[in-house]
């Protein structure tokens, strides 16, 4: 059934989370119809997209988004954007004296900028409203393939669309680059929120929901390993007391690894994950957080790896995009054009009884053949579920899922059932089911039999447009789908211009098991002898053991009904 469109703004808070929030704009824009009355598609774009106009008349869809980042961070991108600029407005100069002006010299631009800069003078040189057909042939432009693992510096070297002039906030009073004045300890970040930083805030803010008719609530994507995650804190505690009742799913985000890191800087990135886990989790309806580390600690476990992926861990250009993929597919429920499913209510089915953190997993990508099906893509995934944990958070095993929630999207062409003829015997139990819905969720039940399961089946697949990363091995072919045959030695693999994705957000034991990790790793030590210069900005010692305290409880939540889990000896005796 058709819904109306229930609004959706964008938070992104922190230089990862823009690096995510990048890939995944680059994402919606690539399946953005241009065509109001074309747009017919699974999306409903206008819940994350507004509509403007320049003033040449041209249509323009920008993000409803807030993105704040500190001073360096946006190199070639201007902080207003150049897609509403009217020109060079000098009626403001009222100084008779001389002037002395000092020019520097921009930073370069990589090619594929230079490709979109020439698009866009391309575009807006006419006047008047746009065709379709000329905004897709002028898009169609920059399709070629670019490399540009070398050349990433920061997000906007990547970015695809123009932004709205009210989306960008920087943050003046620390650094991206260099050693001094950096935003390092959850205290500081708490400490921004006041002031200007406060008052633009909230201007953003007022001029993005005044114009929503419905808006269902906020996704925030932020930073957890840096002083981003005070400042998330809150920023999330004001909305909740700002649109009470409106969704907040909160994202934290973490890299593989930081440049230039030392045992202290590990250590502090530590103790952020762990404030930053649960006073975003009591602020949100759902918090969750999203990384390809081993684990949050000082001493993960090597990044996660995906059979059909070749991407390189230590690259943020790199493993943002990974996850971008697989924020696509986790935040569709609330996107979809017909039966699409409030924020609240998603929220609602994971975060039961206090359990407000939840778990990601993600198979990027599916592995189906081409030219398969879908019982023969999962039974060939009997022995473990093709996914793989998404929130250095591991599967459940024998532990206990309190709900679940799995999306698939991407099957487009392929079959959802078998296709026996008439008296054969089906090879397995799931090719003889005669809908997709039941044959995903007959086997997600063969590992979780008693869990509640939501399931959300999408069609359409992930359109991957330049410059998405081309980190997919041999053996995906050009629209996602593994190939019975591989190229031969030597030959260049296709470019992949498409992806199937299967993820699932859960409620565990298994989440519990995590936040007890989490707790055990920062208890371990006396802060005040060992990192007292974190607590210098806040907070105070009291409130850090509070949140601590906070956290132990939480982790208790998610015990199963047989009184444990699955703990050890010493996580029994820390609990008396």
């Amino acid at each position: 059934m058709s819904n109306p469109c229930r609004e959706v703004i964008t938070l992104q808070l922190g230089h990862y989370s823009n690096f995510v929030g990048t890939h995944w704009w680059n994402l919606q824009d690539a399946s953005l119809s241009y065509d109001p009355e074309a747009a017919a598609g699974d999306i409903q774009s206008d819940v994350v997209f507004r509509e403007g106009q320049t003033q040449g008349g041209h249509v323009t869809h920008t993000p409803r988004l807030i993105a704040m980042d500190l001073k360096g961070s946006l190199r070639t991108l201007r902080q207003e954007g150049c897609l509403y600029d009217p020109g060079k407005d000098t009626s403001a100069i009222t100084w008779d004296g001389s002037l002395m002006m000092h020019q520097e010299s921009p930073p370069a631009k990589n090619p594929f900028l230079e490709d979109l800069d020439r698009l866009d003078v391309s575009i807006y040189s006419e006047t008047g409203a746009l065709s379709v057909d000329t905004v897709n042939s002028q898009l169609a432009r920059v399709q070629k393939a670019y490399r540009l693992e070398g050349s990433v510096k920061v997000w906007s070297d990547f970015l695809r669309i123009h932004l709205h002039p009210r989306t960008i906030s920087v943050i003046h009073q620390y650094n991206h680059d260099g050693e001094a004045h950096r935003l390092e300890a959850f205290g500081q970040g708490e400490a921004l929120l006041q002031g200007p930083v406060l008052e633009q805030l909230e201007d953003k803010l007022h001029f993005f929901v005044e114009e929503c008719d419905y808006l269902q609530g906020f996704q925030v994507l932020c930073d957890l390993a840096d002083g981003f995650a005070g400042l998330g804190s809150k920023v999330t505690e004001m909305l909740q007391d700002s649109y009470g009742g409106r969704g907040i799913l909160t994202w934290g985000l973490a890299p593989v690894s930081h440049p230039n890191s030392t045992p202290m800087k590990d250590l502090y990135h530590m103790l952020n994950c762990t404030l930053g886990t649960i006073q975003l989790a009591n602020h949100s309806s759902f918090f969750c957080p999203l990384t390809l580390r081993g684990g949050l600690g000082r001493r993960p476990s090597s990044p996660m790896e995906f059979p059909h992926l070749n991407y390189d861990p230590s690259l943020w250009f790199h493993s943002s995009a990974v996850l971008a993929l697989a924020l696509d597919a986790l935040t569709l429920p609330y996107r979809l054009r017909n039966d699409s499913v409030p924020m609240w209510q998603l929220a609602d089915s994971l975060a039961v009884s206090g359990r407000k953190v939840v778990a990601a997993y993600g198979a990027i990508p599916f592995p189906m053949m081409h030219g398969g099906s879908l019982p023969d893509a999962l039974s060939a995934c009997t022995d473990s579920l093709p996914w793989r944990p998404l929130s250095s958070c591991p599967e459940p095993g024998d532990g206990q899922c309190y709900g679940q929630w799995a999306t698939l999207r991407g099957f487009e062409s392929q079959r959802l059932i078998s296709s026996l003829a008439p008296g054969d015997k089906p090879p397995t139990p799931l090719h003889s089911l005669h809908s997709g819905e039941d044959v995903l969720a007959s086997y997600i039940r063969s590992f979780y039999p008693t869990a509640p399961l939501a399931l959300q089946m999408v069609s359409s697949p992930s359109k991957l447009t330049p410059p998405f990363p081309q980190m997919f091995s041999q053996s995906v072919g050009a629209q996602g789908f593994l190939q019975s045959r591989l190229p031969h030695p030597g030959s260049p693999a296709p470019v992949v211009s498409s992806a199937p994705v299967m993820t699932s957000l859960q409620s565990g034991t298994a989440v519990g098991q995590w936040l007890s990790e989490l707790h055990r790793g920062v208890s371990a030590f006396d802060i005040r002898r060992v990192a007292p210069s974190f607590l210098s900005q806040g907070p105070e010692m009291a409130d850090y053991e509070e949140a601590l305290e906070q956290l132990r409880l939480l982790s208790r939540c998610y015990r199963d009904d047989s009184g444990g889990m699955m703990r050890s000896s010493s996580e029994e005796d820390d609990d008396d």
